[in-house]
């Protein structure tokens, strides 16, 4: 990664001490308000370190996620795209205005109180009304009271993760806390040009140039299957067809091993440069799925 461009990140992580976490030799790390299985938090400065790009061109990421990424290395200019509309809804609302941090507190005190009165009743509630209205500030409050933070929607696309069965969920600190995240991604997406979509990721590589980066978070095969829609063999191996025709660097994030199986994918990349890190994650619909892991950053 190009030095000035490493300096600019590594200050960032290093002002702003609202709403971070405690890592290695880089120390802080902004979170995104949006919690997803599999998010990237943990291993932000492995892909700094490793980063190889001289700033130039656009930052692109066809599973956009999260957005955590995204929101630390903070390129000047971004295509990102997520299969998930209501990520993108998210983030779009942010960026032309509809949604604000003041609006987010205002919104989360009001169904937080609700939520504290009738619990289950009116959390069912919210996500009925989601599920017809599709209304982002609805698809955070769910994200933020859900079981354990996980985004997952059945085969006709409807969100169906149950109550965290925590009706106090939503006090003053964790509103501020929530608030604060939206108020960090306000301040960026308005000073970059960043452009969010929601198509094919074969449709998003297809966009890109010999200038640009590319960085990948594919969902898992066999632990986020039901994320938005489903990840198969053939499209694991599609995508290192298609990364290995890129006219840039990339990298890719995929996990490599835990105490149940091995990835057999990672014969496809023989020969590239690999890096390995092993963490824990905190969020997935099952214990088995919470657990330490040996994640692999694959890099040309």
């Amino acid at each position: 990664m190009n030095t000035e461009i490493k300096k600019e990140v590594q200050l960032t992580l290093d002002k702003n001490e609202n709403d971070v976490i405690e890592d290695n030799e880089f120390a802080k790390v902004k979170t995104p308000p949006i919690k997803c299985q599999g998010i990237k938090t943990k291993i932000i400065p492995h892909i700094i370190e490793n980063l190889d790009w001289s700033g130039g061109g656009r930052w692109i990421e066809p599973f956009l996620g999260s957005g955590v990424v995204l929101f630390n290395i903070k390129p000047d200019r971004a295509l990102v795209n997520d299969i998930n509309p209501h990520i993108i809804n998210f983030y779009n609302a942010i960026k032309d205005g509809t949604i604000d941090s003041q609006v987010v507190k205002t919104f989360l005190i009001e169904e937080g109180e609700e939520l504290r009165k009738f619990g289950l009743e009116h959390y069912k509630y919210v996500r009925d009304r989601f599920n017809m209205e599709g209304n982002p500030l609805d698809f955070l409050f769910l994200n933020r009271s859900c079981f354990n933070g996980v985004i997952r929607f059945n085969t006709k696309g409807k969100f169906n993760v149950p109550y965290n069965h925590k009706s106090e969920r939503f006090r003053q600190h964790y509103i501020t806390k929530i608030v604060n995240q939206v108020k960090y991604v306000e301040n960026l997406i308005q000073n970059k040009d960043w452009e969010f979509v929601c198509k094919d990721w074969k449709d998003v590589l297809k966009e890109v140039r010999a200038e640009d980066f590319v960085y990948l978070d594919p969902p898992y095969i066999g632990r986020h299957t039901d994320y938005y829609n489903t990840w198969k063999d053939e499209d694991a191996t599609e995508m290192a067809k298609q990364c290995k025709e890129l006219p840039c660097n990339f990298m890719i994030s995929m996990w490599k091993s835990n105490k149940y199986r091995h990835n057999t994918h990672l014969e496809e990349w023989k020969g590239y440069r690999i890096v390995d890190i092993e963490h824990f994650y905190h969020v997935g619909a099952t214990e088995n799925l919470r657990n330490a892991m040996i994640e692999v950053l694959i890099m040309n």
